[in-house]
């Protein structure tokens, strides 16, 4: 189960990599990219795995170092965090250009629409793109303090 757990730890590592330099590169390029967000959903979803096998193995009695759960854990807030952010990218974008809502955009020439658009979603990548790198970081300090 230990080998396992390893084997989860480092592709989560890898997938969370991807996305994070991915995304950053779709960030830089104002692109957006539909393999970005399946990279990083596989990423996030195996860093559950991740948790949740950490988890298994601590209810059979496998002892981990207070800082080794601490880093363990922590991708699953920053990703949680991370999405709250981005949900709320719209509106703050809405709202600094002066829409009350969406409806309002849609009354906006085409050119314009895509223009916001590509600012909500560069926005958007760019958090998640981040939040990757910071997932990497964390879990590699978790590698780093496994017994």
């Amino acid at each position: 189960m230990k080998e396992v757990h390893l084997v989860v730890g480092v592709l989560a590592i890898a997938l969370n990599a991807i996305a994070g330099l991915y995304g950053a590169w779709c960030w830089w390029r104002a692109r957006p990219s539909a393999w970005f967000w399946r990279i990083l959903r596989a990423g996030q979803a195996v860093v559950v795995v991740e948790v949740a096998l950490g988890g298994v193995l601590a209810l059979l009695g496998r002892k981990a170092s207070g800082l080794h759960v601490l880093y363990g854990v922590l991708p699953l807030l920053v990703s949680l965090l991370a999405e709250q952010l981005r949900i709320s990218i719209p509106q703050m974008v809405l709202d600094a250009r002066g829409f009350e809502s969406a409806q309002a955009v849609g009354e906006l020439p085409e050119e314009e629409q895509r223009g916001i658009v590509v600012t909500i979603l560069q926005r958007e990548i760019g958090v998640m793109a981040l939040a990757a790198i910071v997932v990497v970081v964390l879990l590699a300090r978790a590698a780093g303090t496994a017994g």
